[in-house]
Parts: structure tokens; C-alpha cells; sequence
């Protein structure tokens, strides 16, 4: 089972209390005050976990109440700290308040975060021991550990994202392009989750494709799948944007296929302005349903408005080698772009 946003309580534990105590041993008159100081109480951490791709297992365990500390005790004995809580969470997950404020993105492997601290231990008498007063009965309780409350949403990590409107033939593709296996069908949202599949482009290169759930009209407003589709298209390095022929329509009618194109791109928008900057690969999918005089009139039409774009068919294996060209040139420049960007960061913090 797919889940990729969850609201969980976080309770880091207690700090135990510090302790009243004097030395009494024989021999010894006037040993002094010697309370233990309290233990920590346990934090509460998030952590990327490499085999995880879901937040399925915190969904089912929405609450995490650490325990407190162990209070000091005679003889200068400290209180034992308590065990953190750690929650294992998919690479990709963000981290938020209830009022969106973005606390921490989760992007690295083995990357850890402290999502509740938890209170430190109360001091001893001991400590209160001054040259006027040699018997201090003062003593400290444990700090509270920290309470949240915090949503967690899963942004799948992928080089390419496969978008398109449903039954644009996104899962077909990926499962010929990679491994995968998506369920297909001829009905719109059979996929109701991301799907992750591996395109191997050469010996140094791979390339994670995602296919994401089928977008419709107002999906920025949470309409069909909405958000959860849009959520994962901001992880992506750039688009593959399959616009396929209708059901209900004449093959050959361009408009279908632009109003198609432009619905897309008009919720990547409003959605955000970085989404509808991605760069995208076009292709004019499901080739194998329409006569290639029919392909070729299309793909000239949305030349003159601006747009290239690919004609391929995942059933017939037509136009798959154009586009893993294609993907694999995109590849190369937005690594290029990204390494620039951060050689520019670098010399940004050197000059400060």
C-alpha cells in the first residue's frame, strides 16, 4: 500500500529530577550534599531509510511518546538518559507544520533529523553548594521534552516524470522503457500511485522514471488525484509530456491533442511557477491507433505553434530509441546545469 502524506504526534520524553541527598559515612562528619543530577529524556529523530519507498508503517503508528529520564540519586549517582525514538522514513519525505511552514526536506541518504528534543535532566543538590551554604536543599526538576505535531509528505525522487492526462499510456511506457510493472489497463487512474522503473541509458548512466498519476482539469485544486500528482512532479529533473489521441474524438483532430497539451501545462502553472518551468520532452503517444499520414499532420501542426515533439507508440517499440536519445540528452544538461549551480554555491559561501 501506497501512502505518501501522513500527520503524526511527536513527544520527546521528559528530563528526569535532580536529587536530595548528603554523604553520611562513618568517619566521614560533614560529608556534604551529593544528589545526583537527572537523566535526559529520549529524542524523538526522523531518518531516511534506503529500502523504504512508502509511509505506510507510520501512518499505522501515528503517535511516538518517548520515555523520560531516570531522576539522579544519592552519592552523586546521575540518572540514566532514556532511549531515543527513531521513525525511518522514505528518501524524499518533507517535513512540515500544521500551517505549511517547511521544517526540513529529507532529500539525502542516512540523513537524520531531530524532530523533538527532549528535556534535560534537573540538577542535584550538589550543585547548589556554596561557602554560605553548605547543606543546600535546592534541587532541579527535568526540563519538558518538546510536543509537535507534524505532517509528513513523501515527493517521490526521480530524474523523469511521465506526465499526461489518464490513459495517456504513461504506465504502458514505463514498463517498456524499464523493469517496472505498472498495472495497465483501458480505464482512466489505474494508477493510483507513483511508479518508479530504472532506464539504463550506458554503462555510467541511469535513469529513474517516474509514472505518476493521471491529471485532470482542477487538479491543482485537489481535483482527481490533484495534489498527490503534483507533489510528486516537483522532484523530477524534467518531463516526458505524452499527449495521446481521445476516445470519444476523431484521431485526427488537432485540437483534442493541443487542448490536451495546453490542460496539462495550464495545472503544472497554476500549480507552481517551477513545475511549468521544467523542461519537457512531447510526444504524441499511442502512434499505432492512427495512420502515420494522420501522425505526420499532427506533429506539423504543434511544429507551427512552436512545440516539437515525438511520435512513438510503447506497443510497437516506434519511436522508443528517439526518445531515450532524447531523455538521455536532457539527462547530460540538467546535470551540467547542476553542477554548475553548485561550483556558483560554492563560490558564493568561499567569497562570504
Amino acid at each position: 500500500m501506497f501512502v505518501d502524506y501522513v500527520k503524526i504526534n511527536v513527544q520527546a520524553g521528559d528530563g528526569g529530577d535532580g536529587c536530595i541527598s548528603f554523604r553520611r559515612e562513618k568517619y566521614v562528619p560533614l560529608g556534604g550534599p551529593d544528589g545526583g543530577d537527572g537523566g535526559r529524556g529520549g529524542h524523538i529523530y526522523l531518518e531516511v531509510a534506503s529500502q523504504i519507498n512508502t509511509l505506510l508503517d507510520v501512518k499505522t503508528r501515528p503517535q511516538y511518546i518517548a520515555k523520560r529520564g531516570d531522576h539522579g540519586s544519592g552519592n552523586q549517582c546521575t540518572g540514566r538518559d532514556a532511549e531515543d525514538i527513531i521513525i525511518r522514513v522514505p528518501q524524499g519525505t518533507t517535513i512540515s507544520t500544521e500551517d505549511g511552514e517547511v521544517l526540513v526536506d529529507l532529500v539525502e541518504p542516512d540523513q537524520k533529523w531531530m524532530a523533538a528534543k527532549a528535556g534535560r535532566g534537573g540538577r542535584g543538590n550538589q550543585h547548589f553548594a556554596t561557602p554560605n551554604n553548605k547543606a543546600p536543599r535546592r534541587w532541579e526538576y527535568g526540563g519538558d521534552g518538546e510536543h509537535r505535531v507534524l505532517i509528513l509528505e513523501l515527493k517521490m525522487i526521480a530524474d523523469v516524470g511521465l506526465a499526461g492526462l489518464p490513459n495517456a499510456g504513461k504506465s504502458t511506457l514505463l514498463s517498456h522503457l524499464t523493469k517496472a510493472t505498472p498495472k495497465v489497463a483501458s480505464y482512466p487512474f489505474t494508477t493510483i500511485h507513483p511508479n518508479l522503473g530504472v532506464l539504463d541509458l550506458d554503462m555510467n548512466t541511469r535513469c529513474v522514471i517516474a509514472d505518476i498519476p493521471g491529471l485532470i482539469e482542477g487538479a491543482h485544486q485537489g481535483a482527481g488525484l490533484g495534489h498527490r500528482f503534483l507533489r510528486h512532479v516537483e522532484r523530477t529533473g524534467f518531463l516526458v509530456h505524452l499527449v495521446a489521441p481521445g476516445e470519444d474524438v476523431d484521431f485526427a483532430d488537432f485540437e483534442h491533442f493541443w487542448y490536451s497539451y495546453e490542460l496539462i501545462n495550464q495545472e503544472l502553472a497554476a500549480y507552481s511557477d517551477k513545475l511549468a518551468a521544467k523542461h519537457q520532452i512531447v510526444c504524441l503517444t499511442k502512434a499505432d491507433l492512427m495512420s502515420p499520414e494522420a501522425m505526420a499532420e499532427i506533429k506539423a501542426e504543434f511544429l507551427n505553434r512552436g512545440v516539437e515533439t515525438l511520435v512513438i507508440s510503447a506497443e510497437s517499440g516506434q519511436g522508443l530509441e528517439e526518445l531515450i536519445e532524447g531523455i538521455k540528452s536532457h539527462m547530460q544538461l540538467l546535470r551540467e546545469t547542476q553542477a554548475t549551480e553548485e561550483a556558483t554555491n560554492a563560490e558564493d559561501v568561499w567569497a562570504d
